[in-house]
């Protein structure tokens, strides 16, 4: 739930050495999106995406309060495309704490990814922010993509392939280990979900329920290390020590239990969640093993 902050730095587009991708930066949304199609098409689309790229750190900050309050009801409070697609994705958990931050980086996804395909003939594209990948696929394609678990060090444990007849659309991972605080103690969790952005809570609101007590667990209140946390005073994950195998197998009970309750209300898709070398699968329909 790592807020953006007002940038003075402009946006940066570049294309990548292999000469396809494009790398836009501002701030701290940092993307790579790739579209596949006539070569006519490919570049209207990349014109697109950074033109619209281009607006959405300053549209976010705009309202940044209203998107670090809790979300409490289906009715939204904020008025930026990308903060009402932050809010929606949000109010399917509004019974517990959640606030549109935990949708942000999803959102931005979905947002530029939707520039970069309007009235655009492709056969399919990708917006990735930073692991949180939103997907365009026409009739007939498919895409493959790596799920990387965050564990003492980051690895290839799988692979999802997405193929236009599936309803998933976005993939995100949230865990204590990667760029957002969690509150709790998975290495990592990755959500297939109809949009990034309901990926991307999904993904963060599992990981806060992998959880347990345990003196090899280290915490610190968000607020003292962001003074400006949407989580407050809400103690968030900082380490956490080799744990015995029936704590690993209980937290990794309560997080499958949230994703099981998110996937029988149509939420998720799949989920693979990941703590110290054990995991697992809810939904099993579109992840395999590496």
């Amino acid at each position: 739930m790592n807020a953006p902050g007002r940038i003075g730095a402009p946006p940066v587009a570049a294309v990548l050495p292999d000469g396809r991708r494009r790398h836009f930066q501002h701030g701290p949304i940092d993307l790579v999106i790739e579209a596949f199609g006539a070569p006519a098409e490919i570049d209207a689309a990349y014109r697109q995406a950074r033109d619209r790229f281009e607006t959405i750190l300053d549209e976010l900050v705009g309202e940044l309060p209203a998107l670090r309050s809790p979300v409490r009801s289906a009715e939204p409070t904020v008025e930026g495309t990308v903060a009402r697609h932050m809010h929606r994705a949000c109010a399917h958990h509004c019974e517990g704490y959640v606030t549109p931050m935990a949708a942000v980086a999803g959102a931005v996804a979905d947002t530029v990814l939707a520039a970069m395909t309007a009235r655009r003939t492709l056969d399919k594209a990708y917006v990735n922010n930073g692991g949180d990948i939103a997907l365009y696929l026409a009739p007939g394609q498919s895409l493959t993509s790596g799920i990387v678990t965050l564990g003492a060090e980051a690895a290839l444990d799988g692979f999802s392939r997405i193929d236009a007849a599936s309803p998933v659309r976005g993939i995100a991972t949230s865990g204590w280990r990667g760029r957002s605080f969690s509150l709790g103690i998975a290495d990592s969790v990755t959500v297939l979900a109809l949009s990034a952005a309901e990926a991307d809570v999904a993904a963060t609101l599992i990981a806060n329920a992998v959880d347990v007590d345990d003196p090899a667990i280290a915490r610190e209140s968000a607020t003292a290390l962001a003074p400006d946390s949407d989580l407050g005073e809400r103690l968030v994950t900082v380490g956490v020590g080799g744990l015995p195998p029936r704590k690993v197998a209980s937290a990794l009970d309560h997080g499958v239990s949230a994703a099981e309750q998110m996937l029988h209300r149509g939420l998720i898709v799949d989920a693979l969640i990941t703590l110290q070398g054990r995991s697992r699968v809810v939904g099993q329909t579109q992840l395999s093993a590496a």
